[in-house]
């Protein structure tokens, strides 16, 4: 099976560059996008259109509701169903999208966890509801390095601490320094699109733009009234400006503009982040891009 990643700042063409190439490889696309990945998030998210989906198929998109719950790890398992698909039905695979962080934990792997039995999380989740924040001071105490990343409210994170502890009788941080993470994936031909900021700046404000006129302000008062804010989602780029315009704390041309700096801002992390956290990458302008990654990949 032939797969390769694309990356690249968002608003960048990713999407567009991987329908076209997954329809002249035969492969199927696996989206690594933060948003793309909830069902009804969809003109915030800039998901492909219905069109376009249509077109090759696609993993990591309307998966799962706002309100579930996403991780590394979930993506990991979808990764690993997904390879599995692909073998089964010898297509290629293409992994795209703007959350480069979720690429860098194939490459880099996750540690396993001690074998928990039905008593230890019985007995922890009875803790958590009985006082999260006196489970969250009993690591903080016995582990502070490792507790001090964790807010004392994040109940994920705390349960997954806590559960390690009981199991192995370690603190996360001596469990991991034994148990150290293992690549999901080796020798993956990672493909960045290089692109000027000032060009990105003005794709950014012409989706920005596009996203209005297609109805952001409707698809997030919906989602708001269905979700409520409380979801992780809820705090995205576009989701968050439209409520602050929705609570008149701003114009409707301030919370573009907000959508385009923010945006922007996005765009300039991830650029550093790829730059920074992959040691081999292959760069070039996306109208150029297509070609030297048929060129490579048909060696």
């Amino acid at each position: 099976m032939q797969h390769f990643a694309i990356i690249g700042a968002t608003a960048s063409g990713k999407s567009d560059l991987a329908i076209k190439l997954a329809q002249k490889i035969d492969a199927y696309i696996l989206s690594i996008d933060s948003l793309s990945i909830y069902k009804e998030i969809d003109i915030v998210s800039a998901k492909p259109s219905k069109e376009e989906l249509a077109l090759v198929k696609h993993f990591g998109i309307d998966t799962l509701y706002p309100n579930a719950y996403f991780s590394v790890e979930v993506f990991i398992k979808l990764y690993q169903e997904v390879v599995l698909t692909c073998k089964q039905e010898k297509k290629n695979l293409i992994i795209v999208g703007g959350t480069s962080f979720y690429l860098k934990a194939l490459l880099d792997g996750l540690s396993t966890l001690p074998t928990i039995t039905k008593e230890q999380e019985q007995k922890v989740r009875y803790a958590l509801d009985n006082n999260l924040n006196k489970s969250y001071k009993k690591l903080l105490s016995l582990d502070p390095l490792y507790m001090q990343k964790i807010a004392p409210t994040d109940r994920y994170r705390i349960e997954k601490a806590l559960l390690i502890y009981e199991a192995s009788q370690q603190t996360p941080s001596q469990w991991f320094q034994h148990n150290q993470p293992q690549p999901i994936i080796t020798n993956l031909p990672i493909y960045n699109i290089d692109v000027s900021r000032d060009i990105l700046r003005e794709r950014i404000s012409q989706r920005t733009q596009k996203m209005y006129a297609m109805g952001v302000i409707d698809e997030v008062a919906y989602l708001e009234q269905k979700y409520t804010r409380l979801p992780n989602a809820m705090g995205a780029i576009g989701i968050l400006e439209v409520l602050q315009y929705l609570d008149a704390k701003v114009t409707k041309d301030e919370m573009l503009q907000n959508i385009t700096t923010h945006t922007a801002q996005l765009a300039k992390r991830q650029q550093t982040f790829n730059r920074t956290q992959f040691t081999s990458i292959t760069s070039a302008p996306l109208e150029k891009l297509e070609d030297v990654i048929l060129q490579i990949e048909n060696k």
